[in-house]
């Protein structure tokens, strides 16, 4: 099933969506909101397919569907964790500053806590006070939960998996390192993510979902030229179950946690990978390309984002057709308190 959130109020309205994405119908029967379902998952979900299934032939007609009108899924959650699961983006990062990445980034998942008080819509406007905070996008994947024990193990922790999105974590590049440099990790430095209009149920994605992982490519288009393809279940070092596991190693996590996979990122051909306009994967940040430009040229030309410009992020299947919608975001100046 295909689930949505239209905006209203602060926690939204929950509606499934038609497969062609023409068609949507209100959930508020069974549940209100996306947290409202996740909180009794077991008992809502079985009841949110037969209204999906019913959808889908035609036995409801249901009401016109817009993107546009789409809150994130949660637009807000109890929690968000995201991995850096892709450790070739680890890797050209700390390369590019001369530093080689410790053997434990090979066996033991990066995590961090990102603010998930207010997400922003997925065709929501990036305003920011200032571009010499090096604003830029990272295109990954992410999965929500239902209510997963304290110390469950990798192999059963894809049990827990209810609903898959994409995800704009967004990314302010010049902020990082002195965040960093106080030993206590991110904070203005990880501004509102945004997440695709539609969350799906693994089943959603037939064969492209194997083990833990999405194996389909990740499309990133920056002012509508293409930006990166690269496959979401290529060069994944940690699989989602295993990111769950790691994530509830000394805690429970509630219903609705979202965890994100990190910066989707592919080490094709023995290296870094080509931009996609000569014949490669491409890049889900701006971060990766410059970090390969220091180190093939000595010197970073590619620029952060800039006010005006635009982001797309979008999954298709093999028949090309979008599977979660897009997230599609411009850059824009901040003019609020104290501008």
């Amino acid at each position: 099933m295909r689930l949505a959130t239209i905006k209203k109020g602060r926690d939204g309205q929950l509606v499934l969506v038609r497969k062609d994405h023409e068609k949507m119908v209100r959930a508020d029967k069974i549940a209100p909101t996306l947290q409202a379902a996740l909180d009794d998952w077991a008992s809502l979900a079985p009841r949110l397919q037969a209204l999906s299934d019913d959808l889908d032939a035609g036995r409801i007609d249901g009401e016109p569907f817009d993107e546009a009108a789409c809150a994130s899924p949660l637009p807000r959650a109890y929690q968000w964790a995201d991995g850096s699961a892709y450790v070739n983006h680890v890797e050209l990062v700390r390369k590019a500053r001369g530093a080689e990445i410790p053997e434990s980034f090979w066996e033991d998942p990066l995590m961090y806590q990102g603010g998930s008080d207010c997400f922003l819509a997925p065709h929501e406007d990036i305003s920011m006070a200032d571009t010499d905070w090096g604003i830029d996008f990272e295109a990954e994947i992410a999965i929500i939960t239902d209510d997963v024990p304290m110390g469950v193990s990798a192999a059963d922790a894809g049990a827990h998996i209810a609903l898959l999105m994409l995800v704009n974590d967004v990314s302010l590049r010049n902020l990082i390192p002195a965040e960093l440099a106080k030993g206590f990790g991110f904070f203005q430095s990880k501004p509102s993510s945004a997440f695709s209009p539609l969350a799906l149920s693994p089943d959603e994605l037939g064969p492209a979902w194997q083990d833990g992982m999405l194996h389909l490519p990740l499309l990133s288009f920056l002012n509508d030229a293409p930006f990166g393809k690269p496959n979401a279940g290529i060069d994944m070092t940690f699989n989602f179950p295993q990111l769950i596991a790691h994530a509830a190693k000394s805690r429970p996590l509630e219903a609705g946690t979202i965890i994100g996979s990190g910066t989707v990122s592919n080490k094709l051909d023995g290296g870094p990978g080509k931009p996609v306009g000569e014949g490669g994967a491409g890049y889900s940040c701006i971060a990766e390309i410059r970090m390969i430009e220091k180190i093939q040229t000595g010197e970073m030309r590619t620029s952060f984002l800039q006010f005006g410009d635009r982001v797309r992020i979008e999954m298709r299947d093999a028949g090309g057709r979008s599977l979660f919608g897009a997230i599609d975001q411009k850059i824009t100046r901040y003019e609020g308190p104290g501008r």
